[in-house]
């Protein structure tokens, strides 16, 4: 995953962090590899010690934790394995902690996390668990906790925003496309997510990537795709009201067009993937010059493709863009490009002088990227966010 940094004014001081040293890096990620099998039982042990040690943190928590519990796996994943990056670790840290300012989350928390954490991880290791590995946990975990604390402390805005539902459009019984309008214009860049609490879902926090550029008007449009399991997401679809007011975190994700290159651009969209790509095609045609920019947008139906005829007038409006469907399944004859996303921009090419830019699930991710480095890109032309998942 590469991109440009997220904020250009980001904590100087935290510039100055280094890594652990090469024993606690090691010594982290394996002790992560034999844990990660029982990983849902790392997430449970965390919360049934923080809830013990900490108790009044339980009323920051949805009722049902599976959500929470996830997020928290995927983001342990990524501090074990990016510990010796610190330009890749630091600005994921640093969001983390703007973001966790919604919560009411206090200084002294951190701490109680830590020890969750690590009494979590020691629970589910059994005879792999010896002191230098939890010297190293401790290490790693204060490490991210200085930095989450350290950005939430030097954050001036606001916590969250409020925004109000005005526009609800339903295609078919599975997607929908919102706007909500705020009451100040948010701080977002094209390409970033958000997270948006509901009244439908109080406290179940769920990531949505804007599908516009910032307008000076505060208005934000979101597509929003009902997936099995997703408390929120089929709560939006079914049943979010015109006049529903959400709360809105802080902007998160580094997913953006460089403005320090000149190659040309491929953008990569499944699904309700497409938002972000259609927010930053928005974003380059008010610029004075656009990159030639090539787009797959794909699904498993041409019903899929919902928003393919705005991203087709799109590309009638200026030269510097081509759009190409892509189907799974084309039962209508409807002149797509046949496979799955993988299969078919593979199949033009190893892109290799193209910045690359990926979005959609994280099955898809994971497919596009794989198949696209066998075919030759670059990994530091590809460009992804992995934690857009409810």
């Amino acid at each position: 995953m590469t991109a440009e940094p997220l904020f250009t004014t980001d904590l100087s001081a935290d510039r100055a962090t280094t890594s652990p040293d090469t024993g606690t890096t090691e010594l982290t990620r394996r002790s992560w590899a034999v844990v990660e099998p029982r990983a849902d039982e790392v997430g449970s042990q965390f919360y049934a010690i923080l809830f013990h040690i900490a108790p009044e943190v339980r009323d920051l928590f949805p009722v049902n934790l599976e959500v929470h519990r996830s997020r928290l796996i995927r983001a342990l994943v990524h501090v074990a394995h990016q510990t010796d990056d610190m330009d890749e670790l630091l600005p994921f840290l640093h969001q983390l902690g703007r973001d966790h300012r919604k919560f009411g989350v206090r200084p002294e928390h951190y701490d109680a996390v830590t020890t969750a954490l690590v009494g979590g991880i020691r629970k589910v290791s059994g005879e792999a668990w010896t002191p230098e590995v939890e010297d190293a946990w401790r290490e790693t975990l204060a490490l991210a906790a200085t930095a989450m604390r350290t950005a939430a402390d030097t954050e001036r805005g606001p916590a969250s925003w409020m925004g109000r539902v005005v526009e609800h459009t339903r295609h078919g019984w599975d997607i929908a496309t919102l706007t909500v309008q705020t009451s100040e214009p948010l701080p977002y860049r094209a390409g970033q997510y958000l997270s948006i609490e509901t009244p439908q879902r109080p406290r179940l926090w769920r990531y949505l990537s804007p599908a516009n550029a910032p307008r000076q008007d505060g208005t934000i449009d979101f597509h929003v795709r009902a997936v099995p399991g997703g408390w929120v997401s089929r709560a939006i679809v079914a049943h979010a009201n015109v006049g529903d007011t959400w709360r809105i975190g802080s902007p998160m994700g580094r997913m953006g067009v460089r403005p320090d290159s000149d190659r040309e651009l491929l953008m990569v969209a499944g699904g309700t993937g497409v938002a972000p790509i259609k927010a930053l095609l928005d974003d380059l045609s008010q610029r004075q010059r656009q990159p030639r920019t090539q787009v797959f947008v794909g699904g498993r139906t041409w019903e899929d493709l919902y928003d393919f005829d705005a991203l087709r007038r799109l590309s009638y409006a200026g030269a510097w863009l081509d759009v190409v469907p892509v189907v799974e399944q084309d039962d209508r004859a409807s002149g797509a490009e046949r496979g799955t996303l993988a299969d078919v921009v593979t199949r033009y090419g190893a892109w290799a002088d193209h910045d690359v830019l990926v979005s959609g699930s994280p099955a898809m991710i994971r497919a596009t990227v794989s198949r696209m480095l066998v075919a030759g890109t670059p990994l530091d032309r590809i460009t992804y966010d992995p934690f857009t998942m409810e």
